[in-house]
């Protein structure tokens, strides 16, 4: 089959690759029709290349149809259409029961010290190759895969697999007050679906932060008060900003979707670009034990959201030597919430609004769709925000 392959540093291609097989009783082969390229792809692209391995198939946002399943797979069978969330798990562990399947027991990457095993995503998580391709194996299909109804185009559901559920959960975990306030800093996917499903959710004001002014612009079209970084002289004058439409208190919660792409300090960028050009047995554990990241969407957050709120980070970091302000989150009792979207615990609370009215405006949401064999030319328009990229679903 064909794949999207990590070959090193903004080298990805598109090889040919042996066919997924069935090796457990819970797995599945399915057939992709839709997959998506995501905003932590881009980290892999760049940042967290001491963990990659050339090789590795990337992805993971896959909707497709069942080709085989294992023996212990009960309520799947071939010809059913579904969605498979990026993460891994088993459905009947501690974790899972509780509601946390990102933690999974059955599929924790122990020897990593990390959580459930997540599709195409380094050796942090795993190493199982990914989605970015034309078939995909899926491990645990006895819980992961959503049975999806016959009609609709991919795009109704695709997003089921991270975008919807990552930004449900970081307006979940975000707690805004019923008529509250918030502000969601980067409109990358995850950003923009974090303020729809936020309006839908009853927030009385939404703020939304960017300088790619594509973003803006479409979060401005759906009745977000957009904030252009470019027009700041620097974080103060946009933090005063935001106050200033919140009676001086700052907005009530803040979702931090940018992570450590935020362009902000260049002596952390020099150590992930450096960590990454040394060798590979040296790169993953100067990284792991060394690591910081570029903090400055964080450090807003914390400056902007009101004395009592909360923060909720969905955006990705990777550090382990970040410093953090530790009297300023103190003093202000701000509450924090983060960790990778667990899927299955909030997809029955979205397919209700995956309906013909769309209300979260899904079947658009998408800006380009190209065939798999574009995924390098995919990878560097995303990266480098051009073509007014802001969500890519490759055709295998």
């Amino acid at each position: 089959m064909r794949a999207v392959t990590w070959q090193g540093k903004r080298d990805v291609r598109v090889e040919n690759v042996p066919d997924p097989q069935i090796q457990e009783p819970t797995d599945a082969v399915i057939r992709v029709t839709s997959t998506g390229l995501c905003g932590s792809d881009l980290h892999l692209y760049e940042v967290l290349t001491p963990f990659m391995t050339p090789g590795d198939i990337l992805g993971h946002e896959p909707i497709g149809i069942v080709e085989e399943v294992g023996a212990g797979v009960m309520d799947l069978q071939a010809g059913d259409r579904v969605v498979v969330p990026f993460q891994i798990a088993c459905g009947d562990c501690w974790m899972c029961l509780t509601g946390l399947p990102t933690q999974c027991e059955t599929t924790q990457v122990t020897g990593e010290g990390m959580g459930a095993a997540l599709f195409g995503y380094t050796r942090l998580y795993g190493s199982v190759p990914g989605a970015q391709a034309e078939y995909l194996r899926v491990p645990q299909a006895q819980f992961g895969p959503i049975k999806i109804p016959e009609g609709p185009p991919d795009d109704r559901f695709v997003y089921l697999s991270d975008v919807l559920p990552t930004a449900w959960q970081a307006v979940r975990y975000a707690e805004i007050p019923e008529g509250g306030s918030i502000a969601v800093l980067g409109l990358g996917p995850i950003g923009d679906m974090a303020c729809r499903i936020a309006q839908v959710r009853g927030a009385g004001r939404v703020f939304g932060v960017d300088l790619v002014p594509e973003r803006l612009q479409r979060a401005r079209e759906r009745g977000v008060e957009t904030f252009d970084l470019r027009s700041f002289d620097d974080e103060k004058e946009l933090v005063a900003a935001i106050r200033d439409q919140t009676d001086g208190r700052g907005p009530d919660a803040v979702i931090d979707a940018v992570g450590t792409e935020a362009h902000g300090s260049a002596v952390a960028r020099l150590v992930q670009n450096t960590s990454a050009l040394l060798p590979r047995k040296l790169s993953g554990p100067m990284a792991e034990r060394f690591s910081v990241d570029r903090l400055a969407a964080l450090h807003t957050a914390i400056d902007l959201v009101r004395r009592g709120g909360t923060i909720s980070l969905s955006g990705v970091y990777g550090g382990t030597a970040d410093p953090l302000p530790l009297l300023t989150l103190f003093d202000k009792q701000i509450q924090i919430r983060m960790g990778q979207a667990n899927v299955r615990r909030w997809t029955d609370d979205i397919l209700p609004y995956l309906t013909d009215e769309d209300p979260l405006g899904v079947d658009d949401f998408a800006t380009h769709r190209v065939p798999l064999s574009d995924a390098p030319h995919a990878y560097e328009m995303f990266q480098r925000k051009q073509e007014g990229a802001i969500k890519v679903l490759m055709k295998p």
